[in-house]
């Protein structure tokens, strides 16, 4: 078993095992297990001796007290112990017996397991070799075609909406996991005239006046590397404590892929001026869904933030909101988020990242509440993320899917809208990144259905009627029946800009994030050496200042245990290992869920009007 360091979060031996020396350990310790076991055998066949040795003697003591002339009782108790003697040594003998045919099959089973498993590592060998030689050849065939022709931007990622891949190597999910619970039908058309509603009249927003901001980066270089060489060592390991050169990153880190989710911040302006919990409830969905919008073509893997690295998010000018992120903890890599928007609105998270290589596939498990506040109502939402799976890591085009169940509630009120992502199918008819929900009151009552895909848009239905329908055959399970009125478009993603497949996909508002600004704090992203340095497409020094920054975090990280250690020894209660605190978040018992949580203190925005960054810690 190979150690794994628990030092940096991008950082895990890459050197493979010696050949065999898995397999040798294995081995020895079989036959380790079998030399104990048969010296317990030859411990129990030397107490049989005894055994049969005592036993004897005792039984001819036995004997010769039956020829002395005692009286009756005392006989038939001799007699009693005679027969106990007896069956005493034949159920010892019967256990050694057992023991030695145990020992037996023992020995004779290792040496075929020995075989087998010598076996099975030549096989993993030459699948290894043939994968290699597979995705080198995928490679060269790759690059031929792209030299001979161009393709469309739309077929640069996975499956397509309503396409079914022929790639058998993706991995599908069964396609009763995709059978929708329920059905939707037009309402009679006497709804439509007497009802309409008002809250969709805000879908059209104006465009705000701001500042000028950059458009485009550098353009990604055409950097080719062996994913196989590094990932193969790597299965079944914590994505962040697998070492990742530059080439497999995209320009930015976590801390502004977490920003990204206010992409469309305008969804919550729109729901902060709402009158009802039902039909804020509907934007605020809407909003869950848009945040993964960005992730479609998005295969980059994010910078890993170092302990105490921040990002600010000053839109004030043009989206009425300030967002600070800041990276609280390490091992397991934490990042709390807090928003504060002029319109109404105030957005906290804090997302830990769980996730594992299974060979095929990346999945990325975001762990933590999101929280958002409605300040004229007072409406306190609560939601969590679903999964993210990379598929084809080895072989063939990189494209990303979401899939799982989202439930957004309305702690207030007791509103709930239940989404689900479906995942994609071979076998659906479906189209491809479909999200459904129903938003439903308090006492289960259903009021409005959504429906789209979060890489696209959302519709929002209100239902005038619902029942029960027919039976899913699958499961036996009756599908509700919704009447509801013409769809009406709630959001719609905006195109991407011109040549984003050059720019790593990034949208207009990540081309933003990592663009050079005056008086952010010292411990900011946007002056990461390493990010910057690859932005530029200077990946080689990108890479060499990339593992000079983890060796500087784990001296850090090193020195702040031998203080912790020190003070433990002094003190007459031990004190916590890590003492690390966040410098804009203190921990908390969440109030509305109960989860151990980062929650904003105040202070960044005041310390940045001030310039005085004294209290920043130099981690870069």
């Amino acid at each position: 078993m190979q150690a794994e360091s628990d030092d940096s979060g991008d950082e895990c031996s890459t050197s493979p095992p010696s050949g065999g020396q898995g397999i040798g350990a294995r081995n020895s310790e079989v036959q380790s297990t079998l030399r104990t076991l048969g010296s317990k055998v030859e411990d129990l066949s030397t107490c049989n001796d005894l055994i049969a040795k005592h036993g004897s003697a005792l039984q001819r003591s036995l004997s010769e007290l039956e020829g002395v002339k005692l009286g009756g009782d005392t006989s038939d108790k001799i007699r009693q112990v005679t027969e106990r003697a007896t069956l005493f040594r034949i159920t010892s003998n019967a256990m050694i017996n057992a023991c030695r045919d145990f020992l037996a099959l023992a020995q004779a089973h290792s040496k075929r397991w020995q075989k087998a498993l010598q076996a099975e590592r030549e096989q993993r060998v030459r699948l290894e070799e043939t994968l290699e030689q597979l995705a080198k050849q995928h490679n060269h065939l790759e690059r031929a075609f792209r030299g001979a022709t161009v393709l469309p931007a739309s077929q640069s990622s996975g499956p397509g909406k309503g396409d079914a891949s022929d790639d058998d190597e993706n991995e599908f999910f069964d396609a009763c996991e995709d059978v929708q619970e329920f059905i939707t039908i037009p309402a009679d058309p006497k709804y439509h005239r007497s009802l309409t509603s008002p809250f969709f009249l805000l879908c059209d927003s104006v465009p705000l006046s701001s500042r000028k901001r950059r458009t485009r980066i550098p353009d990604k270089p055409n950097y080719s590397l062996n994913l196989w060489s590094i990932m193969k060592n790597c299965i079944g390991k914590e994505l962040s404590k697998i070492p990742m050169p530059v080439n497999f990153n995209e320009p930015i880190s976590m801390l502004q892929r977490l920003s990204e989710d206010l992409e469309y911040s305008e969804l919550l302006d729109r729901a902060a001026k709402c009158q009802s919990s039902l039909e804020q409830m509907c934007y605020v969905a809407a909003f869950t869904v848009s945040s993964y919008s960005t992730t479609v073509h998005r295969t980059g893997k994010p910078f890993n933030p170092l302990l105490g690295e921040t990002f600010e998010l000053d839109r004030l000018q043009e989206s009425g909101y300030r967002s600070l992120c800041e990276q609280v903890s390490h091992h397991p890599p934490a990042a709390a988020h807090h928003v504060i928007s002029e319109r109404g609105w105030t957005l906290r998270q804090e997302i830990t990242v769980a996730s594992k290589f299974r060979g095929k596939y990346l999945s990325i498990m975001p762990l933590g509440t999101i929280h958002c506040i409605f300040e004229k109502s007072n409406n306190h939402y609560t939601w969590k993320k679903v999964t993210t799976t990379v598929h084809n890591i080895i072989v063939g085009k990189l494209w990303i899917d979401q899939s799982g169940e989202i439930d957004v509630i309305n702690h207030r009120t007791g509103d709930r809208c239940h989404l689900k992502f479906a995942p994609y199918s071979y076998f659906s008819r479906d189209v491809a990144r479909k999200v459904t929900g129903v938003v439903t009151d308090k006492d289960g009552k259903a009021h409005y259905v959504l429906s789209g895909t979060w890489d696209e848009k959302m519709e929002c239905s209100r239902v005038m009627q619902s029942s029960r329908g027919g039976e899913n055959g699958m499961e036996g399970r009756q599908k509700t029946v919704y009447q509801t009125l013409k769809a009406r478009e709630l959001w719609r993603k905006t195109p991407l800009p011109e040549s984003a497949e050059t720019m790593y996909y990034f949208s207009s508002l990540a081309l933003t994030l990592n663009e050079h600004e005056e008086g952010v704090a010292p411990t900011d992203s946007r002056r990461r050496p390493d990010q910057r340095l690859m932005e530029q497409g200077m990946w080689d020094e990108a890479n060499a200042e990339k593992q000079r920054l983890e060796e500087k975090q784990r001296s850090v990280r090193r020195e702040r245990e031998r203080e912790a250690a020190r003070l433990a020894s002094t003190a007459e209660e031990g004190v916590p290992q890590d003492n690390y605190k966040a410098l804009w978040f203190e921990h908390h018992e969440d109030p509305v869920t109960g989860e151990p949580t980062h929650i904003y203190k105040g202070g960044y925005w005041e310390t940045k009007e001030q310039g005085n960054w004294d209290i920043c810690p130099d981690i870069f």
